[in-house]
């Protein structure tokens, strides 16, 4: 009986492990191509390859087209063009190294150099500046403020 309760737990966990999605599994050839595609589903900010949303409405058929464009022997760059044909420049996880994707790349070491030129203008500006002032009292007042003071401070000392 205990033969029989095993077999029968090992049919049932067979039976629901065959309903899994094929797609759940994803190929390193389809991440690769899916690393640079975004995933437009609005619920996350992933790439197609690793998004991990349960059934997301977005990269579970883009995959799925991704391993059926690669079954018919395209190429990676020109699936990625697919997608970025049929859904715009958004589609891509990176902008493009041309034209306005160009300026999204230059832009933060423009903005550091900028703020750092910015810092260097406010330091200078602002420092103290060490300016020797000269002195329009005569010599022998204060020479005798000297006199006085050393005088007193004789005086304090025990």
């Amino acid at each position: 009986m205990r033969k029989l309760k095993s077999l029968g737990l090992l049919a049932f966990l067979a039976a629901i492990s065959i309903a899994q999605n094929p797609m759940d599994f994803v190929s390193p050839e389809i991440k690769r191509v899916g690393m640079k595609l975004s995933c437009l589903c609005g619920g996350c900010r992933n790439a197609v390859g690793d998004c991990s949303m349960i059934a997301c409405g977005y990269s579970l058929p883009a995959r799925q087209k991704i391993k059926q464009l690669q079954t018919m022997g395209a190429s990676d760059s020109s699936i990625v063009g697919r997608f970025v044909k049929e859904q715009g420049v958004k589609a891509l996880v990176e902008p493009e190294v041309t034209g306005f994707g160009l300026l999204g790349w230059l832009m933060p070491g423009f903005a550091l150099a900028l703020g750092f030129i910015a810092i260097l203008v406010y330091v200078k500006r602002f420092r103290s500046p060490s300016v020797k002032v000269e002195s329009t009292v005569k010599p022998e007042v204060i020479a005798g403020y000297e006199a006085t003071a050393a005088r007193e401070f004789d005086r304090m000392e025990p």
